[in-house]
């Protein structure tokens, strides 16, 4: 029996040093064979017809793409008719009645700009845990940028302990803004310390629904890359919003290179 446990504990007690050393490794991936580019070039070769194609019609191909792209991202011309289109950001949640983040009508109880900073403790078990330190600013209704600090320890009675830090920047943007809902996209950077020391291209997706006073839920997905390695974080939280206070508690997943993390997550946040 003990040697059916020994292995699973010696596991978990490891993770973060796995999660560095697999993060560390860099892949070499061997270019295809000089024939076969060779083919390729054959190939893809246009002939006359081919080349009045692209003259004619590759200009209104691209502007199609990049108005459908504009239109996702950024707000359609029927959007711009819609309240949301023009709404204020809130001083903190619930403030006015049942409206969050955002309020149709400016006054008292709107501002241009807004701070949220919060702490998350999380943990997977009693050996494994971290701690989030988030700040999260909002201004001109549409724009954000956010700043977390991730820390997180392993203690392992055989082998000491063991740390591993992970710091995300992003630039945001708002893409959704009604009064019970909002949502964003985001683009930035992930720096993970320790063992790697490397940076990687971030990117982000989020929302939030206030669907009865004082809660709401809150769910977010960073993803990033590191040495060609997967460094993502998922949450899914309920949020208990007080005057300017926000209590949260939820499920948090990571995925640092080639091992998992499952977590639950408990912490408080403070608006300005």
């Amino acid at each position: 029996m003990l040697l059916l446990v020994a292995p699973h504990t010696n596991y978990s007690q490891d993770k973060l040093e796995k999660a560095e050393e697999s993060l560390a490794k860099k892949e070499n991936h061997n270019t295809r064979s000089r024939s076969g580019s060779r083919s390729y070039s054959s190939n893809s070769s246009y002939d006359q017809s081919d080349s009045f194609f692209a003259e004619e019609f590759a200009w209104l191909f691209a502007e199609i793409c990049l108005y459908a792209t504009y239109y996702t991202i950024i707000e359609t011309p029927i959007e711009r008719e819609y309240r949301g289109s023009t709404a204020a950001i809130t001083k903190h949640p619930y403030l006015d009645s049942l409206k969050g983040n955002y309020s149709y009508e400016w006054g008292e109880n709107t501002t241009v700009f807004r701070t949220t900073i919060s702490s998350r403790f999380i943990a997977e078990n009693n050996k494994l845990y971290g701690n989030h330190l988030n700040a999260d600013m909002r201004f001109l209704g549409r724009i954000g940028l956010e700043a977390d600090y991730l820390q997180l320890w392993e203690e392992n009675t055989n082998f000491g302990n063991n740390s591993l830090a992970i710091f995300t920047a992003m630039a945001k943007y708002h893409r959704v803004r009604t009064e019970r809902f909002n949502a964003w996209w985001g683009l930035g950077a992930t720096y993970v310390g320790g063992e790697v020391e490397e940076l990687g291209f971030a990117y982000g997706l989020g929302a939030e629904l206030f669907f009865a006073k004082p809660f709401s839920l809150e769910t977010n997905f960073y993803g990033s890359f590191i040495n060609q390695k997967s460094v993502n974080k998922f949450t899914a939280l309920l949020n208990y919003h007080y005057d300017r206070f926000k209590f949260s508690g939820g499920y948090e997943h990571l995925k640092i290179g080639s091992p998992d993390f499952s977590t639950f997550s408990v912490g408080v946040g403070v608006s300005f």
